[in-house]
């Protein structure tokens, strides 16, 4: 996912454009509509929480049948890990790399690319999102 509007970047004119609402940015990247629709076929509520990541874990993975869903669910299951991060770590936000991926920059300044991991979950389940979670809250 590519966003070209964050950041206080210069116009073509030389006037900077403000920086993006970090709470805008977190709604768009929360939304995980794919995702959603999924977990929600299965019964599982994702509610944004650490406990929603174990539900997912725990997901029949159907989606590995369909190679058309696994990269958009991949990709959807990484910014859901970064929302429930964002929502529950202190310190935690999301920032938008200069090349227009997101990723979670942590209270200790550490970056945490969230899509790839949920790219590798989709794929094989291993590692589990509620694992990252974990590894990501504890750093």
């Amino acid at each position: 996912m590519h966003l070209p509007f964050p950041g206080a970047r210069h116009k073509k004119n030389g006037e900077a454009r403000p920086p993006a609402d970090p709470e805008a940015v977190a709604a768009l990247l929360s939304e995980c509509d794919l995702l959603r629709a999924q977990a929600a076929r299965a019964g599982v509520r994702l509610d944004d929480t650490p406990a929603s990541l174990e539900a997912l874990d725990q997901m029949a993975p159907r989606w590995r049948d369909d190679p058309e869903t696994l990269p958009g669910l991949g990709h959807d299951a990484g910014l859901y890990l970064g929302t429930v991060v964002v929502r529950t770590v202190p310190g935690a936000a999301w920032q938008i790399r200069s090349d227009g991926e997101p990723v979670v920059r942590l209270a200790s300044g550490r970056a945490v690319e969230v899509v790839p991991a949920g790219q590798e979950w989709a794929v094989s389940g291993v590692p589990e999102l509620s694992q990252l979670y974990a590894e990501i809250a504890e750093s």
